[in-house]
């Protein structure tokens, strides 16, 4: 009887383990197919200061003036996620973002370059709009160059 026993749980854990390995493959494989572009991630919150607005604002801007072509053709992806929302739960714990935030994202390969802006976005949205926008165009000019 122990040995029917252990051959049965046995075999659930082989066919679990195998269920997994190919979940995982179908997963990558998505991932692979996805062309390369950038994503730049605004975060907020339901409620946002002056600064939070100037980040938004000026990063709308920045890439309407000077990259419509790319987001046109999908090289670069804009999102505001407002992380209040129950549905946005889960991109906020992949980037642990708990308050406003900016990402400038390459996506090469299937393969992300994750890069947070926040702090320099915070430093400069507002009182420097002219230095924030250099510094978000030299990013984003950084990543078209690796796509």
């Amino acid at each position: 009887m122990k040995k029917l026993f252990y051959l049965l749980f046995s075999t659930i854990i082989l066919i679990s383990c195998g269920n997994g390995a190919k979940a995982k493959t179908e997963a990558q494989s998505t991932e692979e197919k996805q062309p390369d572009h950038i994503e730049v991630l605004y975060f907020h919150g339901a409620q946002r200061c002056i600064t939070c607005r100037a980040i938004e604002a000026n990063t709308v801007a920045l890439l309407d003036s000077l990259y419509s072509k790319e987001q046109a053709g999908d090289r670069i992806i804009y999102k505001v996620i407002d992380i209040s929302k129950k549905e946005n739960e889960q991109i906020a714990d992949k980037y642990e973002v708990t308050w406003s935030s900016l990402f400038v994202n390459g996506w090469k390969d299937g393969k992300e370059n994750v890069n947070n802006m926040t702090e320099f976005s915070f430093s400069n949205a507002r009182k420097s709009p002219d230095k924030f926008k250099e510094g978000i165009k030299n990013k984003v000019d950084e990543l078209l160059k690796q796509l």
